[in-house]
């Protein structure tokens, strides 16, 4: 995923810097480079890409990381303003969920959200995002009882918990909403047929690779949903570019923000020009430059939607709500 992010930076006309330490890296050398880079003006943003190796403190590495330069959202200061909803970066998955809703025309206020999962990372922040929206919000885990009988009360359903096809069809109410955060390799036959048996595509490329991706949302259970996102085509992408978007929507006085950009690149900051951009990745550069013109590849103006979000997709199955597949 790393390697996305790099590329993706690159086509955003932004400076990026993979460092990637070695395998038998000590906790007390990960933090003694995060405080370096904490400390240069020139950096505006640091991504700690997780799972670390068991011997690092993933949580002490995370709160290491300057608030204002916490670009996943995970430091303790910015879950405090986030739950107190005031501006924070706040994690990108859950900052996506939100972005797909709206823009997809989904409504939010009102509607019975369940978010299945209360990991610091998606299902927390997630939960309390939703409530932001005026949702009613119910948290749900692997040791709810009857949570069959909860998350069919949903009108929103967001499943978050890192389990193959954990929600079944006999748990989704017809035309409910589908949120599938969910990214997980299934590589064994059974468990491949309990999913995907029929599907020539799928077959294809689980011959091919040995493995295929599967959402904790039971592909089955798509049918009933009345919009929903498939995987991997869809979250994973949001995961992927949201942090490198919001390098751009910093807190005010950040240096980076965007207040203060116009200075930066009047002083010939860190940022690639389009040029250089283009030269590194000529496809995705053109590509780039003609999103943000609003054109398409056939020369036609294109919908805020996919100008801003052009590979996220909420597929809807009800004809009567038509919306673009991304």
């Amino acid at each position: 995923m790393y390697k996305r992010q790099v590329r993706t930076c690159a086509e955003l006309g932004l400076f990026s810097e993979l460092i990637t330490p070695p395998e038998t890296v000590t906790t007390e050398e990960m933090l003694d480079l995060v405080a370096a880079l904490n400390a240069r003006d020139e950096i505006d943003g640091i991504l700690i890409q997780l799972p670390l190796p068991r011997q690092v403190d993933t949580k002490a590495l995370l709160d290491a990381v300057s608030p204002l330069k916490d670009v996943d959202g995970f430091h303790p200061v910015n879950a405090g303003r986030l739950q107190a909803n005031r501006p924070a970066l706040a994690p990108c998955t859950p900052a996506g969920i939100i972005e797909i809703l709206q823009r997809s025309g989904i409504p939010i206020a009102g509607q019975h959200a369940v978010v299945v999962g209360r990991s610091d990372i998606v299902g927390k922040p997630a939960a309390m995002l939703l409530l932001h929206q005026n949702a009613t919000v119910t948290i749900c885990h692997s040791k709810t009882r009857n949570l069959a009988e909860i998350t069919r009360q949903a009108d929103i359903l967001v499943a978050a918990i890192g389990r193959p096809g954990f929600i079944t069809p006999e748990m989704v109410t017809p035309g409910a909403t589908l949120i599938d955060v969910g990214i997980n390799r299934i590589t064994g036959r059974a468990e491949f047929d309990r999913f995907f048996w029929g599907d020539a595509k799928r077959e294809a490329t689980f011959a091919k690779r040995g493995s295929t991706l599967v959402g904790d949302i039971d592909p089955k259970a798509y049918e009933l949903a009345g919009a929903y996102t498939p995987v991997p085509l869809s979250l994973i992408h949001i995961s992927i570019r949201h942090p490198e978007d919001r390098s751009q929507i910093a807190l005010p006085g950040q240096r980076g923000s965007r207040q203060d950009k116009h200075a930066e690149d009047a002083r010939g900051g860190r940022r690639l020009q389009h040029s250089e951009a283009q030269r590194k990745f000529p496809k995705h550069g053109r590509e780039n430059q003609r999103r943000r013109a609003g054109i398409d590849r056939a020369g036609k103006q294109m919908c805020i939607r996919d100008r801003f979000f052009p590979w996220s997709s909420l597929r809807n199955n009800a004809p009567a709500r038509s919306m673009a597949s991304m």
